[in-house]
């Protein structure tokens, strides 16, 4: 995710002075008979531990569709958000999934696929709030919520300076808040929250339509690993035009991307 970049950014640091390892080519990984895919384990749905301490979720189902199109095994590497480059460079994983924005700083170290999915920053609100677009909820009778140390919560005070802010620990938190009364909306990259509103059955959810800006992300491969990233996106476009990867998101969140990939044979 975007705000994740910051945290990165520390962890480069550190791996810039450290030898950086060559990547297994494409060719390497089938012979092998494994791809090792790095995942965040702690960020459902899109990879979580499930009742029986299996990784399950978006991210699984992708990796898993990715390994079987090479006719091998996934190796699901547990990756933290902010060790997502560092696991790269340093090949301890192939490939990076959890929601890897595209971003200046990570370009200058790893490549991207073309987009797997989208990040839509909207407002997530409830029928009691009436406003029409985003820029609505600029005044002194809206709470808004979001997570202390998100880069968010900078963005939307200066944004919409009017409205109050109230400031949690965790998603489930920010959606708490809103279905208790406690805040009025929350202005972030809505996706990644609309699995927690099923926690509220009795409170009527919506998402304005306009979305405030859309961030993409792809898969995250090793600088330089050209064989790799073009296969990659040759799968990524049959999987984006057979549906598949819209209806394992709609799986895995209960709804629809914001803003679904559309495919393009292009890249």
């Amino acid at each position: 995710m975007l705000r994740a970049v910051f945290l990165v950014l520390a962890a480069v640091v550190a791996t810039m002075t450290a030898q950086v390892a060559e990547a297994r080519t494409l060719d390497q990984i089938i012979k092998s008979g494994t791809i090792r895919i790095g995942v965040n384990p702690n960020f459902p749905p899109m990879s979580s531990y499930n009742a029986t301490n299996q990784l399950a979720g978006f991210d699984i189902d992708v990796g898993n569709k990715i390994a079987s199109t090479l006719n091998i095994k996934a190796e699901f590497v547990p990756t933290e958000a902010a060790q997502r480059v560092p696991f790269l460079v340093s090949d301890r994983i192939d490939i990076s999934l959890g929601a890897l924005t595209r971003s200046a700083e990570r370009a200058q170290l790893i490549d991207f696929t073309v987009p797997l999915h989208t990040e839509s920053m909207s407002v997530l609100t409830t029928d009691k709030i009436k406003a029409a677009k985003w820029t609505d909820l600029n005044s002194p009778s809206i709470t808004l919520v979001d997570m202390r140390g998100n880069w968010s919560v900078d963005y939307v005070k200066d944004k919409l300076p009017k409205a109050k802010m109230l400031l949690v620990d965790s998603i489930a938190d920010t959606v708490r808040a809103v279905a208790q009364g406690r805040g009025d909306a929350i202005v972030e990259n809505i996706d990644f929250f609309q699995n927690f509103t099923k926690n509220y059955p009795n409170i009527k959810w919506r998402t304005l339509d306009e979305p405030i800006f859309v961030n993409y992300d792809g898969i995250g491969v090793s600088k330089g690993n050209a064989s790799l990233k073009d296969y990659l996106n040759v799968v990524l476009y049959d999987l984006h035009s057979s549906g598949f990867v819209n209806e394992t998101w709609q799986k895995a969140y209960g709804t629809p991307m914001q803003k679904p990939i559309v495919a393009n044979p292009y890249f």
